[in-house]
C-alpha cells in the first residue's frame, strides 16, 4: 500500500538525529517521521511526527530530498524550537502490542552516516553533500 510520508532531518554540533530501530533481529536508523494523514500537507506530518516520536516541537525548512519509495517520502531540514528529545508519545512508544519493534532517538555523527544502516540511504548521502 502506498502511502506518503513527511520526515525531519535535525542536525546540530555535526550531529544528526535518528531514530535507532531494532526490528526482526535487525538493526537501522531512520529520520522521524510518518504517514501524511487525511487533510494534512507533508510539512505539517513531518512536524506531528516529529512532536510524536521527539517529543519536540520543530521549525519547518526546506526540502532537502524527496523518495519514491511506497508513495513519496519528503525529507525537510527541521530545527527544534522546544521539547526534550526522548519524551514521545506517539504510538510507537505508548501502545506495547503493536510488536514492531524498538524505537531509540539518538544523536548520531554526521561523519558515521556511511558506516551504520541509515534508511533511506540517498537522504544520509545528500546530507553528506550539504
Amino acid at each position: 500500500m502506498k502511502r506518503n510520508r513527511g520526515a525531519v532531518i535535525i542536525q546540530s554540533n555535526n550531529k544528526v538525529l535518528l531514530i535507532k530501530r531494532k526490528r526482526e533481529n535487525q538493526v537501522y536508523y531512520v529520520f522521524p517521521g510518518g504517514g501524511i494523514e487525511k487533510g494534512e500537507t507533508a510539512e505539517e506530518a513531518a512536524k506531528r511526527e516529529a512532536l510524536e516520536e521527539l517529543g519536540v516541537r520543530v521549525n519547518i525548512h526546506e526540502c532537502l530530498q524527496e523518495v519514491e519509495h511506497n508513495g513519496t517520502q519528503y525529507y525537510f531540514r527541521a530545527e527544534i524550537l522546544e521539547g526534550e528529545i526522548g519524551t514521545g508519545v506517539g504510538e510507537e512508544f505508548t501502545d506495547q502490542t503493536r510488536n514492531r519493534g524498538s524505537y531509540h532517538p539518538m544523536w548520531i555523527d554526521v561523519t558515521h552516516l556511511t558506516s551504520i544502516g541509515v534508511r533511506p540511504r540517498e537522504v544520509a548521502d545528500r546530507i553528506l553533500e550539504s
